[in-house]
């Protein structure tokens, strides 16, 4: 079972994103049949066999076992990674793009740049993992509470000038062997759970 899953095939987010098929990926963690998911979840085993065949079409489920019972073969599944994560790739065709409001003030800017990230994150994931290598990343992830909108507009002026310096001192254009990378940086306002 992998860690995280991204989906990137529009009928498989369709799938993934129906209520009783999440549900039944979330108590897949552990191998289970669908009898003894129907008893977990309250519904009719068949209901539960219906939902399981989309999920394993879809390669949201796998087969751990098959074992005879009575005068049946129980089926035994288990949910293809522990999480799962539908990128902005399954609805490419209107999903967020930052050239079309390039304004970094803008909260859709913000939000087009982080579809870019899941994207782009979700194709070196599913990259690295059939390569099973690592994908080198870093993050910095903190809180902040202004004083107030100056005190905001003045730290997001320092930072955007803190991180123009590092760009062009460990920038190398013409660097043999030297890898592209993105930098994003956001600051947005906290939401609580």
């Amino acid at each position: 079972m992998r860690d995280v899953e991204v989906i990137e095939d529009p009928a498989t987010a369709e799938v993934s994103l129906d209520p009783v098929r999440a549900r039944l990926l979330s108590e897949l963690s552990e191998p289970a049949s669908a009898t003894m998911l129907a008893a977990r979840i309250g519904l009719p085993r068949q209901k539960v066999n219906y939902h399981l065949k989309a999920l394993e079409r879809h390669g949201l489920v796998e087969l751990v076992e098959e074992r005879r019972k009575g005068n049946a073969t129980e089926r035994v599944l288990r949910a293809t990674a522990s999480s799962y994560v539908i990128s902005p790739i399954a609805l490419n065709a209107v999903a967020p793009d930052p050239a079309r409001s390039p304004d970094q003030l803008s909260a859709r800017w913000l939000l087009a740049l982080a579809a870019r990230l899941v994207r782009d994150l979700g194709t070196l994931i599913t990259g690295a993992a059939e390569a099973r290598r690592p994908v080198a990343t870093f993050a910095v992830d903190g809180e902040i509470r202004f004083a107030s909108a100056a005190d905001r507009a003045a730290f997001a002026r320092e930072l955007a000038s803190a991180v123009t310096a590092l760009t062009g001192k460990y920038h190398h254009e013409g660097a043999r062997g030297g890898r592209d990378h993105r930098v994003i940086v956001a600051v947005h306002p906290k939401v609580d759970p």
